[in-house]
């Protein structure tokens, strides 16, 4: 899979983010208790943290690794 490309500085984008509101999400105990009931479907330990705390929190991944959709998780297509 390939890394998510970025046709600017990534501090571009938080900094667009955050002047619209957009707040960071700090991991939690639960996020981190959550990671543990995950099937093995998926290795890489972060977007194993990112699925561990959208489904606590209820929200959608952006990503586009194909594999995150295998989770009972709400995603949205990143990819080009």
């Amino acid at each position: 899979m390939d890394k998510l490309k970025l046709r600017r500085p990534l501090q571009e984008y938080v900094a667009a983010l955050m002047a619209k509101g957009f707040q960071p999400l700090p991991i939690t105990f639960d996020h981190a208790l959550a990671v543990q009931k995950l099937p093995a479907l998926h290795r890489d330990p972060f977007d194993r943290m990112l699925i561990a705390q959208a489904q606590c929190e209820d929200l959608t991944v952006v990503t586009a690794d194909s594999a995150i959709e295998a989770y009972d998780v709400r995603t949205l297509d990143a990819g080009e």
